[in-house]
């Protein structure tokens, strides 16, 4: 549950710091052009046989009334554009292959009213604005995905699909929610096919719709293996997973997200494992990389977008806007049918700035008086790895 600091209004925290559990973001920005960035990495390149593939994997997207607000002054009073904010890491985001974001809230009616925490309804001109930065699927379950009910759920699947972002972890219809999602990493025949499934452990006890249980995938761990395996019948050549889980404020990852990391990972069918790699969501702070079962996880990436963020302690809290985005290089079998493997894992640390409302790529060219800057990078690389991960080979990219 992270709150953001509205000024002058002690009231507005202590409502904030009663109100049920959930994400704080804030708002989108104006509509972008809905084709594919024109360049993207090496597995867009090559021969037709099957070749390597660059996948990113970017934190929450939380549209708090400031970020709204700062959306709408990047528009200059032309509804909201969310693309400036993410323009520092665009390079990273489009320079994969394949580049997956968390849309952490629904979508309001066009021309609002838009609102921030506790019950968010984000400017549907996100979508565009993700596009423009190189996204290609978003993961849509979340403990705010049933915050305008179903009809929220539409508009926001509605709004990516106008903008060419694909979606998984919630859906419109039965049939939609029975279709893996299944992405080419890059054009042509070598391209290889990767699945998108997304979960959350919860929906702040909203419950689910009458008589569509399908609306949004709450985490079982019997139904994640079961779409892993229709995944791969269905083509994918690699199986990622976005888990919406975890404790909010913790560095650490708790026993829940261990446990259920490591029965994911040793799950196999026929000897090949059922999921390829785990990206965690919601924590609203960096959380470290693990390799487990030979499977890479990535426990919590923070938040790539929110506001100032209040913690359970009532004050604000910086890790708020610290995340990281994880890239993986995936290289093909030896043999058709064996697994693809990650043979380059990296992370490249982030930063939201609240002032003046833009992300940064902290391993990107800081320059001069960026001392701040250089001290919250390597705080964020501590915490990444943290449970040794870089053993296993994981390293800072830029």
């Amino acid at each position: 549950m992270t709150q953001r600091i509205r000024p002058g209004t002690v009231a507005a925290i202590a409502l904030l710091l009663a109100a049920a559990t959930g994400c704080t973001g804030q708002q989108p920005a104006s509509p972008a052009p809905s084709a594919p960035p024109a360049a993207r990495g090496a597995g867009g390149q090559g021969a037709a046989g099957p070749r390597p593939f660059t996948l990113l994997a970017a934190g929450d997207v939380l549209p708090h009334s400031s970020v709204i607000d700062q959306a709408a002054a990047d528009a200059g009073g032309a509804g909201y554009d969310f693309a400036p904010m993410l323009a520092g890491v665009a390079p990273a985001v489009s320079g994969a292959d394949l580049a997956f974001c968390h849309m952490e809230t629904v979508y309001g009616k066009e021309g609002g009213p838009y609102t921030g925490y506790p019950s968010f309804k984000s400017p549907p001109e996100v979508a565009a604005a993700l596009r423009t930065t190189g996204f290609d699927s978003c993961s849509t379950a979340s403990n705010h995905t049933l915050d305008d009910g179903a009809e929220g759920v539409s508009r926001t699947l509605g709004a990516l699909d106008e903008a060419g972002i694909r979606h998984a972890g919630s859906a419109r219809t039965a049939a939609e929610a029975s279709r893996p999602t299944i992405l080419p990493a890059g054009p042509g025949k070598g391209a290889a096919k990767v699945a998108h499934l997304a979960y959350t452990y919860g929906t702040n006890d909203i419950p689910l719709p009458a008589g569509r249980p399908w609306t949004v995938n709450v985490t079982d761990e019997r139904k994640i293996i079961e779409e892993a395996r229709a995944a791969r019948r269905a083509g994918a050549d690699v199986v990622v997973l976005s888990a919406h889980w975890g404790t909010e404020w913790q560095d650490e990852p708790d026993a829940r997200q261990l446990e259920l990391a490591e029965r994911l990972t040793a799950s196999a069918d026929g000897g090949r494992p059922d999921i390829d790699l785990i990206i965690g969501t919601h924590a609203h702070v960096p959380q470290a990389y693990e390799k487990v079962n030979g499977t890479w996880v990535v426990y919590g990436m923070g938040d790539q977008i929110a506001g100032a963020m209040i913690n359970y302690e009532g004050v604000q809290d910086p890790r708020g806007n610290q995340s990281s985005m994880g890239r993986f290089t995936f290289a093909p079998p030896a043999k058709p049918g064996e697994r693809w493997s990650v043979k380059k894992a990296e992370f490249v640390p982030q930063w939201y700035d609240t002032a003046t409302g833009r992300a940064v790529n902290l391993n990107a060219s800081l320059g001069d008086g960026a001392e701040h800057l250089r001290e919250v990078r390597d705080r964020i690389r501590t915490v990444v790895l943290g449970r040794g991960a870089d053993k296993d080979g994981l390293r800072m990219g830029e």
